[in-house]
């Protein structure tokens, strides 16, 4: 019976050693150590051995039983490792090799006017004041002294929901509703940005949803070269320092007095070109003084308050700042137009 286990230890040490794969191991262990297996059938035989051999024997057994259990872990361990590097080998990854580009989104050209003019005027001072697009007729006209049947609202053809209800024209809606939230208060220092709607036929240079920055001080001792002096600040930060301002005077019913403002022409330097139609000038946003009803009707002191405001168009902006001269390239999505501003 020694005999024999010892054979049966050396034969299952061969076998091992042969194994080429986890599934060939794993055979040879039940072969030898399962509940059929020779060991166990030389155990079953104990019955015909003396009171004496019996614990020799067992002992002997368990030996060649752990010897093999522990010749079959080792070979497993062996196997896993050679497994796992031939995974390696065959899926390795060249880190040398250039990655897939990544198509990264960035900021609409609108945006990015409208950011950059915040940052000037929060940088001046100012608040960012919004409201809503669907606006009420009082705040869109008549706090803006445009009452019911003045002739200066046919100039912006509105978008009306009801009578009283309409999709707001210009942003100065919100500065109606700031200062009448004021109620007659302490100064105010704002710029409103946000989408406004006209029933304009859609052009080259008009749209009927576009985007405005109107601007609003109102404070005491506030002066017209304050104005002047604000907007040639935003001119040379948006079109370079070089750029001069004009003004002409103008009509807005919510300011006296009103003026165009025009900036120097950026491909002329002033002389005149196709650009700006041989005059040197572009017209680029309207401003003035707020008109004393204005501030009346918002509970201010017209004789102790005085105020500018001024709109600037956002796409206005951006088409001479970038070049741009169809209105409805902003609003296409073409992705080959917008992959031009990626760096802007």
């Amino acid at each position: 019976m020694k005999e024999r286990l010892q054979e049966l230890q050396q034969e299952a040490i061969v076998k091992i050693d042969d194994s080429k794969d986890l599934k060939a191991l794993n055979d040879v262990r039940v072969a030898y150590l399962g509940k059929k297996g020779p060991i166990t059938e030389v155990l079953r035989g104990m019955g015909k051995l003396s009171a004496e051999e019996r614990p020799v024997m067992g002992a002997l057994a368990n030996e060649v039983r752990e010897a093999i259990a522990s010749k079959i872990e080792e070979k497993q361990a062996a196997l896993e490792a050679e497994e796992i590097n031939r995974k390696l080998a065959s899926e390795t990854i060249d880190v040398t090799l250039p990655g897939r580009p990544v198509k990264v989104g960035t900021h609409h050209p609108l945006t990015s006017v409208i950011e950059e003019v915040e940052d000037l005027f929060l940088g001046m001072g100012y608040e960012v004041a919004e409201g809503p697009e669907v606006e009420q007729d009082y705040y869109n006209f008549e706090a803006l002294n445009l009452p019911k049947g003045h002739p200066a609202r046919d100039m912006q053809d509105t978008f009306y929901i009801t009578e009283e209800t309409l999709l707001r024209t210009h942003t100065s809606t919100v500065q109606a509703r700031v200062m009448n939230g004021n109620e007659g208060k302490g100064p105010i220092k704002i710029i409103c940005p946000g989408k406004v709607y006209r029933r304009d036929d859609d052009d080259a240079t008009h749209s009927h949803q576009f985007m405005q920055i109107e601007g609003l001080v109102v404070d005491e001792n506030i002066r017209m070269s304050d104005l002047k002096g604000t907007l040639e600040v935003f001119v040379k930060k948006m079109f370079g320092a070089e750029r001069e301002i004009r003004l002409r005077p103008s009509f807005f019913p919510f300011t006296e007095p009103s003026v165009e403002v025009d900036v120097s022409c950026a491909k002329c330097g002033g002389k005149g070109c196709n650009v700006c139609k041989q005059t040197g000038w572009i017209e680029i946003l309207g401003a003035g003084m707020v008109h004393p009803n204005v501030l009346e009707m918002a509970g201010y002191d017209s004789k102790k308050y005085r105020g500018f405001a001024f709109g600037i168009g956002v796409e206005r902006i951006a088409m001479l700042k970038h070049g741009v001269d169809d209105i409805r390239h902003f609003y296409t999505n073409d992705a080959r137009f917008l992959n031009q501003f990626k760096q802007v």
